[in-house]
């Protein structure tokens, strides 16, 4: 069973990291972070999950092949991470704090088989949706590892859902 790689194109204390978080948290910055997803989704597939839009922010993203519950089409989105039990990995479906859960998100309730495509290694994995303490967990971990999302949390009422990937 191969294991989704620690990557990160960056330091973990680079300065533009700090600045990262703070743009993403904003609404402005969320918005144009929105904007540049497609072109993220291209820049991580061509490269396969070496580098990514953003720069050298040093933070663990990956891209997630789910299957469209209702096209039946592979769809790629790019995330964020942060490792969890073993050699699993938590991602979350913040979307920015939008009022709507994010499509990928209802994908894999549909379909928890899924694809992850980073630092250069593409690794089949089953997701699981948390619950609970395990979801405040999971959640807690995406917080300590990017700020911005504890300010996604209070944009919108709807329960954010946690999910773990882990290497099937």
């Amino acid at each position: 069973m191969a294991s989704i790689p620690d990557y990160r194109w960056g330091t973990e204390n680079a300065v533009v990291q700090g600045m990262a978080v703070r743009i993403a948290a904003s609404k402005p910055g969320s918005f144009v972070i929105r904007k540049l997803m497609p072109l993220d989704r291209k820049v991580l597939l061509r490269t396969r999950g070496r580098r990514t839009v953003l720069g050298p922010i040093g933070l663990p993203t990956l891209l997630l092949e789910t299957t469209g519950r209702k096209s039946g089409q592979k769809r790629l989105s790019p995330l964020l991470y942060a490792r969890d039990e073993g050699e699993s990995v938590v991602v979350v479906g913040s979307n920015f704090g939008q009022a709507h859960h994010p499509a990928w998100t209802g994908n894999l309730l549909a379909q928890p088989e899924a694809r992850v495509i980073s630092g250069g290694s593409e690794i089949p994995v089953v997701a699981e949706l948390l619950a609970g303490a395990e979801a405040d967990a999971g959640w807690q971990k995406m917080v300590d590892l990017a700020g911005n999302y504890a300010v996604y949390k209070t944009r919108t009422d709807r329960e954010i859902r946690v999910f773990r990937l882990t290497p099937s």
